[in-house]
């Protein structure tokens, strides 16, 4: 059973401890820009952001609790800023938070803040694929699945049910074949900051 693109909500999980990082690389700045407007710069999560939001016209943002800088510059970038309480436990809660949050949606695609170069048309593909009846859709660049993952309606009460820090790994993992493949040319799926270094290039 389809349903309509716009009424799906997506998910910016924003609330990580980034530990690896050494600080909160969801603020640090990512440049970018080309010829015609010349170089720009904002931050990580920022960035993840509106590609969310250029494919999506909802998009709640889970932040942890506290989080004022983000909040406001995600708020200001047109997302539903929700805090969640149980952040420290880890992505599970935060993506279980979110869903709730957004509960009479459609569907969900889920997004990870600290994946700031996937493409805003790759994110319509798997949430026009959620539309269409997947009840999970991930995209696939060169063989490898990667993110965001869309969800249809009938995963809500598994989504709300996530805890720790496994994320939705079971609830794909339970859709088996059934998973709707979106194969794309978009390196940027696979693609996240753990570290410093992986700001550049």
């Amino acid at each position: 059973m389809s349903v309509e693109v716009r009424s799906i909500a997506g998910i910016l999980l924003a609330a990580g401890s980034a530990t690896r990082f050494g600080g909160d690389k969801l603020l640090a700045p990512l440049r970018g820009g080309d010829a015609r407007s010349g170089p720009s710069v904002e931050c990580v999560g920022l960035a993840s952001c509106r590609h969310l939001l250029a494919a999506l016209p909802r998009v709640v943002a889970v932040v942890r609790p506290g989080d004022t800088v983000l909040a406001g510059m995600l708020a200001a970038a047109g997302a539903e800023v929700v805090p969640c309480p149980a952040a420290r436990d880890g992505m599970g809660a935060s993506l279980s938070c979110g869903v709730r949050a957004a509960a009479e949606a459609s569907g969900w695609i889920v997004a990870l803040a600290d994946m700031p170069w996937i493409a805003a048309a790759t994110i319509a593909r798997v949430a026009a694929a959620v539309a269409d009846g997947a009840g999970v859709a991930a995209p696939f660049c060169r063989g490898t699945r990667g993110h965001p993952v869309g969800f249809g309606a009938d995963c809500y009460a598994a989504l709300i049910a996530l805890t720790g820090d496994a994320g939705a790994r079971d609830v794909v993992a339970a859709q088996g074949a059934r998973l709707v493949r979106v194969d794309v040319d978009d390196p940027g799926i696979l693609r996240d900051i753990d570290t410093p270094a992986d700001l550049c290039g």
